[in-house]
C-alpha cells in the first residue's frame, strides 16, 4: 500500500489558520471528519489528546505527527497540514512546527496500513523531502513529492566503504508507529554521512523488522538500544551497549554513533542486569531506586484491589466480616477474605519477588517470593513478622544473592547450562535466601514492631506534623524519588493496617495539579494561552491523583511554583491527619472518596484548602505577562 492511498487531496490543508497546538489539532481533526474518514469526531480528538498527554508528538525539525489508533476512525487515513509561519507545538527541540501529519489508524488497522504509516514517519527525516513539502504550491505537488520519495528504496542497512566499524541498533517506542522508524532513519542517515556501517532493527507495531542475527551481534563493535519500551537484550551479552530513550536517536544520532564507534558504553552482562543509563541520557531511574519501583509497581494492583474490596466490606458495617458479630454479612466476609486474607497477604512476597527479579531477572523471582513469605510468616511470637521492612530486605537479599550464584556458576561446562536455571539457581538461591531470612527476621520483626508502636502512639500535633511532612514530600518532585519515597511509606503503613498515612499522602499528591488548574482560572493574566489550556487538563489529573499533571508548570517556573505547591500539599496532608481520615485504597483520587473512613467531605475540604492555598501563593508570586 502506498502512502497516497491514505493521504488524499481532500485531507490536505496547505494553509493552516491555527496559531496554537490545540487549534492545529482541531483543524486537522475537522479535515478528516469532513472527508468522511471518522466515525466519531470527538472520540478521535480525545484519543489524539490522550496520546499527546503521554508525550508531545512534536518531534522537532519542524514536524509534528499526532496519531491515534481508535474505533472512532472509519477508515485509516492521513491528514497533512502546513503552517507557513509555524506555531508552538511543544516540540522536543523547542522550535516552531510547520509540517503536520495527523495519522488516523482504525481499531482493526491491518499490518499493511501500519507499515505504510510508519514509512511516512521515516521519510520525514530526509531534509530534501521536507523542503519539497514546504515549497509545494498545490495538493497535487504534495502527492507527487510523496510518490517520488516512495519510489526510492528504503533499506535497513547502511554499508560504508572503507569503514571497519560495525554498529548495530534497535529502536522501539510504545506505539511503534512513528518514533520507532524516525529514530532508525536518523541513525542510518547520520551513519551514511559519517561513513559508518550500521544495521538497525525496528520493533514496531507491525512486528520486528530487519532483525539482528547472532552473526550480526558477534561481528558488532557496539549496540545502540534507543527504546521507551522493553527490548529483548539477552543476546547482547558481552557487547558494549548504549541504552537511551528513542528521542535521543532522533535528536542526537551523531553523539550516539560517536560513542558506539569509540565503544564508550558499559559491557552488557546479560541476565537482566542491563547497563544503566546515566542521568543525562533519560528520565528513567536506575539502581536501587529502579529495583524498588519495580517491586512497588507490581505490588500496587494487590494493594489497590485488596484495599478497595476491604473498604467495600466495611460499608456493610465495621464488624460485618466477623461471623461472631451481630452485623455479620456473608458477602462482606467474602470481600474481606479476598481482599485482606489473600490480596493483602501477597503484598510483601510480591514486593520482594519483583525487587529480586529486577536485580537478577527471572532466577531472582522465586527466592524473592520465598524470602518475602518468610518475612511475614516467621519472626517473634504474637506478631505478623517483619512486614514491609522484611520484604524490602528479602527482595534485595535474594536479588544480589542470585547474581552472586550466577557469577559463581559461570565456569561450569556449557553442557550444564540447561540445568542452571531449572536446578542450580532456584535450589541454591532459595536455600541461601531462606536461611538468612530465618536468622535475621526475628530482630527485624522487633524493629518493625517498635516503629509501628511508635507511629500508632502518635496523636494530635505529632501526627499532624507527620502529615505535614508526607504531604509536602509529594509535591517536591511530583513523581520523582522524594514523591515515591513518601508513597512507598504509605504503602508500608497499609500493610501494617495503618490507613491514616496514605490518606495524607494522596491528599498531598492531588493538590499540585488541582492548584495549578485553579491558578490558571483565577489569574489568567499571569499565564500564557498554552498554560491555561494545560491548566484545564491539570484539574482532572489532580482529581484522579496524577501529581505529574503539575510538572509542566513547575518546569517552566520552578522557583515560584514548587515552593507554592509544597506549602499547599503539606497543609492538606496535615489537615487529613487532624481530621482522622483513613483511606483503604492507595490510588484512584475521587473514585475512592466514597470509601474514605472519617468523612469524605472533610477529606475533600482538606484537599481544596491545600489547593487554594497553593493557587493563591502562585498567583501572588507570578508576575503579569505584560510586566514579565
Amino acid at each position: 500500500m502506498k502512502i497516497t492511498d491514505l493521504l488524499k487531496k481532500d485531507t490536505i490543508l496547505l494553509d493552516l489558520s491555527a496559531h496554537s497546538k490545540a487549534e492545529a489539532i482541531d483543524e486537522l481533526v475537522s479535515k478528516l471528519d469532513q472527508a468522511g474518514r471518522l466515525n466519531d469526531k470527538q472520540g478521535f480528538k480525545e484519543a489524539i489528546l490522550e496520546r499527546e498527554a503521554q508525550s508531545t508528538t512534536g518531534i522537532g525539525e519542524g514536524i509534528a505527527i499526532p496519531h491515534a489508533k481508535t474505533s472512532a476512525v472509519k477508515e485509516p487515513a492521513i491528514a497533512f497540514g502546513r503552517s507557513s509561519e509555524g506555531l508552538d507545538y511543544e516540540s522536543l527541540d523547542g522550535q516552531p512546527t510547520n509540517l503536520f501529519f495527523m495519522i488516523a489508524a482504525s481499531e482493526g488497522a491491518n499490518k499493511t496500513h501500519l507499515e505504510t504509516l510508519s514509512r511516512l514517519s521515516s521519510f520525514l527525516m530526509d531534509k530534501n523531502f521536507r523542503s519539497q513539502l514546504e515549497q509545494a504550491k498545490t495538493e497535487d505537488e504534495v502527492i507527487e513529492a510523496i510518490n517520488a520519495k516512495e519510489a526510492e528504496e528504503d533499506e535497513g542497512e547502511v554499508e560504508a566503504e572503507g569503514s571497519d566499524s560495525r554498529i548495530l541498533a534497535v529502536t522501539a517506542c510504545p506505539t511503534g508507529i512513528a518514533h520507532t522508524y524516525m529514530a532508525a532513519d536518523k541513525l542510518k542517515e547520520t551513519a551514511k554521512e559519517k561513513g559508518i556501517n550500521i544495521k538497525v532493527q525496528t520493533n514496531g507495531s507491525s512486528g520486528v523488522k530487519n532483525r539482528l542475527t547472532d552473526e550480526d551481534i558477534a561481528q558488532a563493535d557496539a549496540i545502540i538500544v534507543a527504546a521507551d519500551t522493553k527490548v529483548e537484550m539477552e543476546g547482547f551479552k558481552g557487547k558494549p551497549v548504549i541504552e537511551v530513550p528513542v528521542a535521543k536517536a532522533i535528536h542526537e544520532p551523531e553523539k550516539l554513533l560517536e560513542r558506539a564507534v569509540n565503544k564508550d558504553a558499559p559491557i552488557y552482562q546479560g541476565g537482566g542486569n542491563s547497563s544503566e543509563r546515566s542521568s543525562n541520557e533519560g528520565n528513567q531511574r536506575t539502581g536501587v531506586y529502579k529495583h524498588l519501583m519495580n517491586g512497588v509497581s507490581n505490588m500496587l494492583p494487590f494493594v489497590v484491589g485488596g484495599g478497595i474490596l476491604i473498604a467495600i466490606s466495611f460499608l456493610f458495617g465495621i464488624n460485618a466480616a466477623d461471623p461472631s458479630s451481630d452485623e455479620y454479612n456473608r458477602f462482606a466476609e467474602m470481600l474481606s477474605i479476598i481482599g485482606g486474607d489473600n490480596a493483602f497477604f501477597l503484598l510483601v512476597p510480591v514486593l520482594a519477588g519483583f525487587i529480586a527479579s529486577s536485580i537478577a531477572d527471572r532466577p531472582g523471582f522465586a527466592p524473592g517470593m520465598v524470602g518475602g513469605l518468610i518475612a511475614i510468616t516467621t519472626g517473634v511470637e504474637g506478631t505478623s513478622g517483619s512486614g514491609f521492612l522484611g520484604g524490602l530486605i528479602a527482595g534485595f537479599l535474594a536479588g544480589y544473592l542470585t547474581l552472586g550464584i550466577k557469577k559463581l556458576l559461570e565456569g561450569l561446562p556449557d553442557m550444564l547450562d540447561g540445568l542452571k536455571t531449572v536446578l542450580f539457581y532456584p535450589v541454591l538461591a532459595i536455600f541461601g535466601t531462606g536461611m538468612i531470612m530465618l536468622l535475621i527476621n526475628p530482630p527485624l520483626t522487633q524493629i518493625y514492631s517498635g516503629v509501628l508502636s511508635w507511629l500508632e502512639g502518635m496523636g494530635g500535633t505529632n501526627l499532624a506534623l507527620v502529615g505535614l511532612l508526607l504531604g509536602g514530600m509529594m509535591a517536591i518532585d511530583m513523581g520523582g524519588p522524594i514523591n515515591k519515597a513518601a508513597y512507598t511509606f504509605g504503602l508500608a503503613m497499609i500493610d501494617a493496617q495503618n490507613y491514616e498515612f496514605i490518606a495524607a499522602i494522596m491528599a498531598g499528591g492531588m493538590v499540585p495539579p488541582l492548584a495549578m488548574g485553579i491558578a490558571t482560572l483565577i489569574f489568567k493574566n499571569k499565564f500564557t494561552l498554552q498554560e491555561r489550556e494545560a491548566g484545564k487538563t491539570a484539574l482532572p489529573l489532580g482529581a484522579f491523583f496524577i501529581t505529574e499533571g503539575a510538572i509542566p508548570f513547575a518546569a517552566a517556573d520552578p522557583v515560584r511554583v514548587i515552593p507554592s505547591l509544597v506549602v499547599g500539599s503539606a497543609v492538606a496532608g496535615s489537615l487529613t491527619m487532624l481530621f482522622g481520615i483513613q483511606l483503604f485504597a492507595p490510588h484512584g483520587g475521587v473514585f475512592v472518596f466514597p470509601l474514605v473512613e472519617g468523612g469524605w467531605y472533610l477529606y475533600t475540604i482538606a484537599i481544596l484548602i491545600g489547593a487554594f492555598i497553593s493557587a493563591l501563593i502562585v498567583g501572588f508570586l507570578k508576575k503579569d505577562l505584560q510586566k514579565a
